[in-house]
């Protein structure tokens, strides 16, 4: 049948499944912006306040439901607008499509009135853009760049589209998705063999998981694999989930803000089992001085992750779950009884701290793990709150920890909570931000409202930019340069002003009830928790140095005695 461009991409979306799309309309893609009026009752669109809100969005819808998020932008500002969002889902590996228009073909290269190579600038940033500027190509296209997003290691694509293309006909036949495989062409014998004679041999095992476990949807596998080897485990930011956080294997978060626990023994063991992470700067410290003691098996779907940051002594090269599922096959069940008590007295040692007497960021986090019980899609901007999450949270289950990890994106967090409320209606949703990562997105606010979205954003807020003060405190003699926000911006006047409900918290005995009446409210609810501005978070690891240095404020204040 003959259809114009604009309704090839809106019948392309719905081939795959697209229920959502996420976006801002202009002048060049009004003829897609038609055509998706005419099939509102198929694919819902949302508004968002900004086309970076569209970008958070439908990277959140992604990571909370394992679909591929999709946002769509006009051309030149709106198209770059879309930037940040989709660099932030290319460093986590989040399956996004993004679809913008452009200026006609005869008007490229002209410098034409919001015209922007945006193929161009995003060549770095996604796993594939394009221009389409010939209609009989856009079908094949679109479809491509969903195969794309979905296979092997995720992430982002963006096709652009000439607005001539949105309007030109063409024939167009519909095509069932083809369906898009784990990744088990690198996978050879000798690299199981190889993976299971370190596994059987150590004595003092320890398994770090990242968010690649998440991706591939192995929680289950990750699950049977520690119960196998009776060995800890310590997550990655990205990790979160992917083991459930209650049992006494998990030993906490490892590298800067990690526990003193994962960070002492990564350090003391003789085997590290890396599933679907990357070895992060934030996670190795000194890559000198990781992990030692150990020898280093790494399990990802990614060759080009295999020695990159970290020299290791095997590799298993794969889809996580893939991989998981036959190592669990052909493992015997092992006991390393000695080490894991060694563990267990560490975490007696070094527990995680914070002051009681007063309102503080982790009491927060602990208030909202109980009140929620911990059944939550927690989403967060990037700082102090955003580590108080990952500590004092505890996930028991995949895709319930949604963060920016790679590109520490402030600014991140109120839109990917819509686009995960979107995605999982039934699910309580809770953006946790700072102040300052608040100032940068606060317009989704009117979003949320005006879809009459229960959606709860607790803005963590010491009036100041709390991990950069938190470095200048530490590092930089107390020179508090731009860091400070103590002004004149009511966060509950203005949740009330753009329709939704705002409370303020100033004491402990009321986090509880205000996140108890948020809920029960079933709208849109900022509270604004005013904490000290000079609440921290330890343990730390300076920038630079072993994990092994971790210190916490015990610590430093041995040190300055």
């Amino acid at each position: 049948m003959q259809l114009n461009g604009s309704e090839i991409i809106i019948e392309c979306l719905k081939e795959q499944g697209v229920d959502t799309v996420f976006g801002y309309p202009g002048g060049t893609i009004l003829n897609v912006y038609d055509a998706l009026y005419k099939h509102s009752g198929e694919i819902r669109h949302v508004l968002t306040s900004h086309e970076q809100g569209a970008a958070h969005a439908a990277d959140g819808y992604a990571r909370a439901t394992g679909k591929v998020g999709v946002c769509m932008a006009t051309s030149g500002p709106g198209a770059t607008n879309l930037v940040t969002g989709i660099a932030t889902a290319f460093m986590d590996s989040i399956p996004m499509v993004a679809i913008t228009a452009n200026v006609g073909v005869p008007l490229l290269g002209k410098d034409s009135f919001q015209e922007v190579d945006i193929a161009g600038v995003t060549i770095p940033i996604t796993k594939y853009s394009t221009i389409v500027k010939d209609v009989n190509k856009l079908a094949d296209t679109i479809r491509r760049a969903f195969k794309i997003a979905k296979s092997g290691r995720p992430g982002p694509v963006l096709v652009d589209v000439t607005k001539d293309v949105t309007a030109n006909t063409c024939e167009y036949y519909p095509c069932k998705p083809e369906e898009v495989l784990p990744d088990m062409d690198h996978i050879t014998s000798e690299a199981m063999e190889e993976a299971l004679k370190l596994i059987t041999s150590a004595k003092k095992p320890m398994i770090f998981v990242g968010g690649g476990a998440i991706l591939s949807d192995a929680a289950q596998e990750v699950t049977e694999f520690v119960r196998k080897m009776d060995a800890p485990i310590t997550s990655s930011l990205m990790g979160h989930g992917a083991f459930p956080e209650t049992d006494p294997l998990y030993t906490g978060m490892i590298g800067m803000h990690g526990t003193k626990t994962s960070n002492f023994a990564v350090t003391k063991c003789d085997l590290l089992i890396t599933i679907g992470a990357r070895f992060s700067d934030r996670v190795t410290g000194n890559t000198k001085t990781f992990a030692k003691n150990a020898k280093i098996l790494q399990i990802d779907v990614d060759p080009a992750e295999i020695d990159k940051n970290v020299k290791v002594d095997a590799a298993v090269i794969g889809d996580v779950k893939v991989v998981l599922r036959e190592l669990n096959r052909r493992m015997p069940q092992l006991e390393h009884k000695e080490w894991v008590e060694w563990v267990e007295d560490c975490e007696k040692k070094y527990p995680m701290k914070y002051d009681k007497d007063i309102l503080t960021g982790p009491y927060i986090i602990e208030e909202l793990y109980r009140v929620t019980k911990g059944d939550a899609i927690v989403v967060t901007d990037v700082g102090q709150h955003q580590m108080w999450a990952a500590q004092y949270y505890k996930y028991t289950k995949p895709r319930t920890l949604l963060t920016s990890g790679g590109l520490g994106t402030m600014g991140y967090g109120l839109g990917a909570a819509i686009g995960a409320k979107f995605g999982c209606p039934d699910k309580v949703v809770v953006n946790v931000a700072g102040d300052g990562c608040f100032r940068m997105n606060m317009n989704e606010i009117a979003t949320a409202a005006r879809n009459n979205m229960p959606l709860i954003e607790i803005v963590i807020n010491n009036h100041v930019l709390g991990m950069v003060r938190q470095w200048q405190t530490l590092f930089y003699d107390h020179r508090y340069s731009n860091t400070i926000l103590n002004d004149k911006v009511d966060f509950v006047k203005f949740a009330e002003s753009m329709g939704a409900v705002g409370i303020r918290v100033t004491k402990k005995e009321e986090v509880g009830p205000a996140i108890e009446k948020a809920i029960e409210l079933n709208t849109t609810v900022v509270i604004d928790c005013v904490i000290d501005q000079d609440d921290k978070v330890f343990p730390m690891v300076p920038a630079g140095a072993s994990i092994a240095d971790a210190f916490d404020a015990e610590d430093l204040k041995n040190k300055e005695k």
